[in-house]
């Protein structure tokens, strides 16, 4: 059984200067304490052999590579426009140094927008990328705001999917909701403990109620870590369909047509079999969240043998909706 695993990141020493010079307010910090960590560290930073040594221990055949969150998005755009540029034509060096085990998602420079598209463009026809990854807002711009929008017609016109990876919610937010416990409590809070699974949520709950997928009803999105909080909560969010009333369909209805959700490290039976039962095996990819998170002994690949699955959705959940996803 082939398994591909979409949220497993890299670094740039570029780009991690690049934010140091940011003044402190559009910094994302949520990095430090993982960076901090050099076997971490050493594992963003490799786009070869040691990487493809934690695939085999994992258990997973190929990985669709990003960038690490914040990404370039927090930049100046004439910072992240070359930044971006460098960036994939770096994975792209590494995806043809291991075509068999490495795929990429584009790094888009989303503080301009219409670079962005352009640079989608040229990552899928030149590059040949499977999609891109972005990390929800820019600064105080949230994905459905109207400046983004042809990065959203880029990536329906080329019939390729985006993936919303967390970030640290805002500094104002953070003050208001996360701080008081410490800075390594609070920052834990606001990250991996609850803080980025709502902001990136957010963020594709927005596109709906933009009406995004009504002006663009071939764009898909994905969302990991089973679905961001949104899906555990979907039945009580499509009460938001009765004052929605511009969407031309209930808001539960987008998202089993236009997201698709991955377990993004959590490797939960019990997740899984609420993910089926609430938008199908069908809509739902592998990842492992390398190298944030460690598998030995073939653990991922483990999760999906061992899992209570048919055949056909165990197949369709290792690769095989990943293959129809980005089939052009």
């Amino acid at each position: 059984m082939r398994i591909v695993a979409l949220e497993e990141h890299f670094s740039m020493r570029e780009v991690r200067e690049a934010e140091l010079w940011l003044a402190p307010s559009p910094q994302d910090n949520s990095r430090a304490p993982l960076m901090s960590d050099c076997e971490t560290g050493a594992g963003l930073d490799d786009l070869s052999a040691a990487r493809i040594a934690r695939m085999d221990a994992a258990g997973v055949d190929v990985a669709v590579l990003s960038l690490a969150t914040p990404g370039v998005q927090n930049l100046d755009a004439s910072d992240a426009v070359p930044l971006a540029c460098s960036t994939n034509d770096r994975l792209a060096d590494a995806v043809r140094r291991h075509p068999n085990r490495f795929e990429g998602f584009a790094t888009l420079p989303t503080p301009d927008p219409e670079a962005a598209a352009r640079e989608l463009e040229r990552a899928v026809t030149v590059l040949g990328f499977r999609g891109a990854m972005l990390h929800g807002r820019t600064r105080d711009r949230n994905l459905d705001h109207p400046d983004f929008l042809p990065i959203l017609e880029a990536a329906a016109a080329l019939r390729v999917p985006l993936y919303i990876h967390p970030q640290i919610p805002q500094p104002a937010v953070y003050e208001a909701l996360y701080a008081g416990y410490g800075d390594e409590l609070s920052l834990h809070f606001a990250t991996g403990g609850l803080g980025w699974h709502v902001e990136a949520g957010i963020q594709a709950l927005r596109l709906i109620l933009a009406g995004t997928f009504d002006r663009l009803p071939g764009l898909q999105v994905i969302l990991g870590h089973w679905g961001e909080v949104v899906l555990f909560y979907l039945e009580r969010v499509n009460v938001l369909s009765k004052v929605a009333r511009h969407l031309q369909r209930p808001v539960a209805d987008y998202a089993r047509s236009n997201l698709h959700v991955t377990p993004g490290g959590i490797l939960s039976p019990r997740y899984l079999s609420w993910a089926i039962d609430i938008v199908g095996a069908d809509r739902i990819l592998f990842a492992t969240d390398d190298p944030y998170v460690a598998f030995s002994n073939g653990g991922a690949r483990r999760f999906l043998e061992q899992a209570d699955l048919s055949l056909d959705d165990r197949t369709r959940i290792a690769h095989g909706n990943w293959d129809r996803l980005c089939a052009r």
